[in-house]
């Protein structure tokens, strides 16, 4: 009991009231006669599919950073991985593996350039992270009007020139992870192990990471970097490869997604991943500054429990839907009680 208390009194009040908000959801779940299994099985897959691009964000924030709005960058990476192996026809478990191969491949490049834009505006990365974001869906939504995609599954019927706004993988590796070793229990309850099981290996191999000489020097960077100076730390190297492991993490989170949800969105969709993400972790109790793993699968549950849940629970109670609403106001508010809260933490 009192270690139940000690974990109540560390949790910030703006996630305690979440928490018990979403308890409350399922309560009205249960008095409304809605199949409970059926909202938890949902929400798991939920959590498996946006769990690696809220992990994004766990990089940049221990570098400092702060966390990383310009995750549509390594977003375009993971599509254009995605792209090839369509353009490719390479289809199941090798179409996905090959998919992050690439991915990983274009955004240790799109990383290395997004860090040295980074490094080059010191004090203002959130801000320019938003900037370079939204310019680069810009710049990509006239690329996928104009690259040499030929594959009829992808581009337009008519002109027969462009790639559409969504593509369906149903012939590619369309819930790769979401079907393997997937059991059932009873009549509604799904449990897509595979999905599950990829992303708690990327947190794990992320927690390595940072035990390693290399992880260790990005921490210290993020906390003191006149410490890590002294210490024998390049600040601007470990910056670096905080920001690259985020785009490459970005990259291999939007294929995750991808898969399980059935189809690559291009054009403005990349856009919409960002603030999830951001609000997911922040949720869990990170700041701007400080973020953990348990940050990262806290807020993830939570966050997209509630948006799981909160569609069919609220439609049944007040007939009309009060969903986007309520992302809005979860989103926005956790990233502006973050950002008022984080300059006491710094000092």
């Amino acid at each position: 009991m009192n270690k139940i208390i000690e974990l109540i009194k560390k949790t910030d009040i703006p996630t305690l009231v979440i928490i018990l908000f979403l308890i409350g959801l399922f309560i009205l779940a249960a008095g409304t006669k809605m199949s409970i299994t059926s909202l938890l099985s949902d929400s798991i897959v939920r959590v498996g599919m946006n769990g690696v691009l809220v992990l994004a964000m766990l990089p940049t924030i221990r570098a400092g950073i702060g966390p990383n709005f310009g995750l549509p960058v390594g977003i375009i990476g993971g599509l254009l991985g995605g792209l090839i192996v369509m353009q490719l026809q390479i289809t199941g478990f090798w179409g996905f593996l090959v998919a992050l191969v690439l991915s990983v491949a274009f955004n240790l490049l799109l990383g290395y350039i997004y860090a040295w834009l980074l490094d080059k505006v010191r004090g203002q990365e959130m801000m320019v992270e938003t900037y370079v974001g939204y310019s680069i869906v810009a710049f990509m939504s006239i690329m996928w009007l104009i690259l040499p995609f030929t594959n009829p599954e992808m581009i337009w019927a008519i002109g027969g020139k462009g790639l559409r706004y969504t593509l369906t993988l149903q012939n590619y590796f369309d819930k790769i992870l979401n079907n393997f070793l997937r059991f059932q229990i009873g009549k509604d309850f799904y449990f897509p192990t595979g999905l599950i099981l990829f992303f708690a290996a990327s947190c794990f191999i992320v927690s390595l990471y940072f035990k390693t000489r290399q992880g260790l020097a990005i921490d210290l960077t993020g906390q003191n970097e006149l410490y890590a100076v002294s210490s024998g730390v390049n600040p601007k190297k470990a910056r670096r490869n905080a920001v690259i492991l985020s785009t490459i993490l970005g990259g291999i989170g939007i294929l995750v997604y991808a898969q399980s949800y059935g189809f690559l969105q291009l054009y403005q969709a990349p856009l919409f991943m960002t603030f999830p993400a951001v609000a997911s972790i922040l949720i869990g109790g990170a700041s701007i500054r400080r973020a953990t793993i348990a940050n990262v699968v806290i807020g993830t549950i939570v966050f997209q429990t509630l948006l799981t849940v909160s569609l069919p629970v609220l439609s049944q109670v007040t007939r009309g839907d009060v969903t986007e609403v309520m992302r809005l106001i979860v989103s926005n508010g956790m990233i502006l009680y973050a950002l008022t809260r984080s300059p006491k933490e710094a000092n």
